[in-house]
């Protein structure tokens, strides 16, 4: 369907052309629309003789037209197909290798139907794992890096669906792959801690309420579970090699990564849709 497409589209182009440039053509074809004129007229009851008074002398003129056009067709055949074959054939060489000469980073991957994302998508739930114990994030490391985060709601069943399985993706890929045990800090947020939280200042949030994927359990704040205490400092190697894998895993997963903002907030991810969080920006939350 496609070639018939190209070449119908390629002969329209040339088409046009020919009239805007070519007088042979373009007094051809007004030659055969003045006859099909003509021709009406005489349906709706026009004598031939009136017609022939009147317009004999731009019926010859029409007739000379017709031939002139038809010669220049005929006898010029090698120039117009030339510069018809120039046009149609380097889209038509094109379509023909389109398989065969890929840009990098645009091959079509095939489907791996036993990937974890492939289960996902076919259907897999997942399920989210067993709660930590409240003490851990009450510590006083925790306390520094991310405050009042006792009140945070941890509720799995506040997410989204979508972005909960596709978080829950993220936690078993981690642990499974790299050896990293996720802990969420915090989920759904409601439009009150929102903007409570963003009066203390940019550094824990500059979204107000309702501009934060967490009002639509959409986001979610996570750290590492390691030796029984939740490790978020950026200053530890082995946390900050678990932040850059993170990241690759959300993004494998469709997620957005906080550590590729202006404001890093790297235990941050989240999933985007369209209408959500109208002034919703690229910074910690």
């Amino acid at each position: 369907m496609l070639p018939v497409v190209l070449f119908s589209y390629f002969l329209l182009a040339c088409a046009v052309l020919s009239l805007v440039f070519l007088p042979e053509p373009r007094a051809w074809v007004l030659s055969r629309l003045a006859g099909l004129v003509w021709g009406l007229r005489q349906s709706l009851g026009q004598t031939r003789s009136r017609w022939s008074r009147r317009y004999g002398a731009a019926a010859r003129d029409i007739t000379d037209a017709r031939t002139a056009g038809w010669a220049w067709i005929t006898e010029r055949w090698p120039l117009w197909s030339a510069a018809l074959a120039l046009v149609l054939l380097p889209p038509l060489a094109v379509y023909l290798l389109r398989d065969l000469h890929v840009l990098d980073g645009y091959a079509e991957t095939p489907l791996d139907t036993g990937s974890l994302v492939a289960k996902l998508l076919q259907g897999e739930q997942l399920v989210p794992p067993p709660p930590l114990p409240p003490e851990v994030f009450t510590t006083a490391e925790v306390e520094l890096l991310r405050p009042m985060l006792a009140d945070a709601d941890r509720k799995w069943e506040l997410l989204d669906p979508e972005f909960r399985q596709r978080l829950l993706l993220v936690f078993k890929i981690m642990k499974e792959q790299h050896g990293y045990e996720l802990a969420l800090l915090e989920g759904y947020r409601s439009p009150e801690r929102q903007a409570m939280l963003q009066t203390m200042g940019p550094h824990v949030t500059n979204a107000g309420a309702f501009q934060s994927y967490h009002q639509y359990g959409l986001a979610a704040d996570t750290a590492f579970y390691r030796e029984g205490r939740i490790v978020i400092s950026e200053k530890d190697p082995w946390a900050m090699r678990g932040y850059e894998l993170y990241g690759q895993v959300a993004e494998s997963v469709g997620l957005t990564w906080g550590g590729r903002w202006r404001m890093r907030d790297f235990g941050h991810i989240e999933l985007r849709r369209a209408g959500v969080a109208t002034r919703h920006r690229q910074q910690p939350e």
